[in-house]
């Protein structure tokens, strides 16, 4: 990327951006390459979700993702440029596609800001492979021409645009200047508006007791020896009465569940996956990462005493610990095979959530100036908290036992930046969502001693979270 020393705060006009975007056109034409030219903005404030549910069309890309705990949130929407990929070659295809145009983006503003610069929003599937009425392709990635984000106290917009050799730039530059004193001063048009969705049908998605069934024959494998450690999920199809408007009921999860991750990632064709994950695959900041173990549960109690109870079993738990381990071994075996040196401490702690409780062990390190996050994301997916251990053994029978396409359910979202910079979240506690209709998704990993009535009654809670807050019920 490179970066021009214009300056926006204060003293630029309409003309220094006509400069700024034929200077790019120049450089498309040298090259006969387009070219992204990318405006940072820091502002006084904007809300990424407020500005996003503002302007929501439902045939357009949009990505979201924040972390209310720890103070972050970024928005985009609609494709400069963007691309798609299957096979096992998705994430090495995404990484030398990212590569390609960081050598032909041109930026002004100031690059110090979080989120400055063009970011790429992406999503990769459970699986390399995907049928083909799945609504999300294996891989994709794009960048948007428009991004909004918050770090703390901190606020910028970003504008994202492709500039062709011989473009007349002028249109161009007056549409950007146009956006810039929107965001200056941004009126949220839309009216407030969260509403309920009424539930005309829901029905489990595949044969009756299914998933019953599916945990006994897990348990067998396990006994036989052919893994430790399975993950199996359930799918619940939803019709409502009326459109289902996917970032109103993003809005609730964000409130409900503000240690997780919550996000949206839409196409196009205006199907959208929606969540708030309690689980972080990885995150790299100034060239440290961080991944995290997350695997055993148990459920909340609004009494004190037995809250304090359900927690202690959990982390006395023989089973789950044992399924905990596995998990945190396995993350450890994948860095560790490519040359990385994770740190975690020793003995889990608890992540606790409004309605369950997790076994959680935060794992990170120092991450090799060779690699890039999208290195780290194909290490690391799937992780045996939402495939199993070995992974080579366990996948081969979740494809073929469970009742549906997991799509992007179990497989990840996430964003990075031009300088290394990144968050990817592991799709869970989450749900697909176009027109009048929702599948709901939750999943269980099954270990020695699991039984299959606890392990239904477990994912029956998961889905809660979404039920709640679609029905529009307090969390």
């Amino acid at each position: 990327m490179e970066v021009i020393d214009i300056p926006l705060e204060g003293r630029a006009d309409l003309d220094d951006l006509k400069a700024f975007f034929s200077a790019c056109r120049d450089a498309a034409e040298s090259d006969q390459h387009p070219k992204i030219a990318s405006i940072t903005l820091g502002i006084r404030h904007l809300d990424p979700l407020a500005v996003l549910d503002s302007i929501y069309e439902g045939d357009a890309h949009h990505f979201y993702m924040e972390n209310r705990f720890r103070e972050w949130a970024v928005a985009g929407a609609e494709a400069v440029v963007s691309q798609s990929w299957h096979g096992q070659s998705r994430f090495a295809s995404a990484k030398a596609f990212a590569r390609e145009w960081d050598e032909h983006i041109i930026s002004i503003g100031d690059m110090s800001l979080p989120f400055s610069g063009p970011l790429f929003f992406s999503g990769f599937t459970f699986l390399d492979e995907v049928a083909a009425e799945e609504p999300f392709p294996p891989g994709m990635l794009f960048v948007p021409k428009w991004q909004v984000a918050r770090s703390a106290n901190q606020y910028v917009a970003v504008a994202n645009a492709l500039i062709e050799p011989g473009q007349d730039v002028s249109p161009l530059a007056e549409r950007i200047w146009n956006a810039h004193e929107k965001f200056t001063s941004y009126s949220y048009e839309r009216t407030p508006t969260a509403p309920v969705y009424h539930i005309v049908e829901e029905r489990e998605v595949g044969p009756a007791n299914s998933f019953l069934q599916n945990v006994e024959r897990a348990l067998s494998r396990i006994r036989e020896g052919v893994y430790q450690k399975v993950v199996l999920a359930r799918a619940m199809d939803l019709v409502f009465d009326n459109p289902c408007q996917p970032l109103r009921i993003l809005n609730r999860l964000r409130q409900d569940y503000p240690n997780c991750n919550s996000f949206s990632l839409q196409r196009e064709t205006g199907t959208s996956f929606i969540g708030a994950t309690p689980e972080r695959l990885v995150a790299v900041r100034d060239g440290r990462f961080t991944t995290e173990a997350i695997a055993g549960s148990a459920s909340r109690h609004p009494d004190a005493s037995e809250d304090a109870r359900l927690a202690h079993a959990l982390l006395t738990s023989e089973k789950d610990l044992r399924e905990h381990a596995h998990v945190v071994e396995s993350i450890s075996r994948r860095l560790s095979a490519k040359g990385i040196d994770p740190v975690s401490i020793g003995n889990p702690g608890l992540m606790v959530l409004p309605n369950i409780q997790h076994l959680h062990t935060p794992i990170g390190g120092e991450l090799p100036g060779h690699l890039h996050i999208l290195d780290l994301v194909e290490c690391l997916h799937p992780t045996p908290a939402v495939g199993g251990t070995p992974r080579e053994a366990a996948l081969p029978d979740i494809e073929a036992w469970e009742p549906f396409h997991r799509g992007l359910f179990a497989g990840i979202t996430g964003w990075f930046d031009t300088r290394g910079n990144g968050e990817f979240a592991v799709g869970i506690r989450s749900a697909l969502t176009r027109g009048h209709e929702a599948r709901l998704y939750a999943g269980a990993g099954i270990v020695e001693g699991s039984v299959a009535d606890q392990e239904l009654q477990e994912t029956t809670i998961k889905m809660q979270a979404l039920l709640r807050c679609i029905r529009g019920q307090a969390g």
